[in-house]
């Protein structure tokens, strides 16, 4: 991997991040994390730029929906991957061209790095 790409990992659940953030730094990514939609706003907008979100829509004081189309509103070309129980959010027509969808499973971290690699390289 020669550029060092920046990855935002947004979950409410801190051993979610806690996890992803190590598998993301195994494979060679630099991390940040948020645990709230406030949290995911300020890395967005503010700090130093990032490459690619990880996103649990369901974040305190977020609306699932509405943090993702404030995201893509502000920033259409950073990739998103919904990462999440329900395949509900695959579904929603307003986001559906613009996110990749990884449901949470016991075994989604593989497939998790897979879609990331994916979209990192284009």
């Amino acid at each position: 991997m020669g550029k060092k790409f920046t990855i935002l990992i947004a979950d409410r659940n801190r051993n979610v991040r806690e996890f992803l953030k190590r598998e993301m730094i195994e494979a060679g990514y630099s991390v940040r994390v948020a645990g709230n939609g406030r949290e995911v706003l300020k890395w967005v907008y503010n700090y130093e730029p990032i490459d690619l979100l990880i996103l649990d829509p369901d974040l305190p004081d977020a609306g699932e929906l509405s943090i993702l189309e404030k995201i893509v509103g502000r920033i259409p070309t950073l990739p998103v991957v919904v990462h999440a129980f329900s395949s509900d959010y695959a579904n929603n027509p307003s986001v559906m061209d613009t996110i990749a969808f990884v449901e949470k499973n016991g075994s989604s971290i593989e497939h998790l790095k897979k879609v990331i690699f994916e979209l990192l390289r284009n």
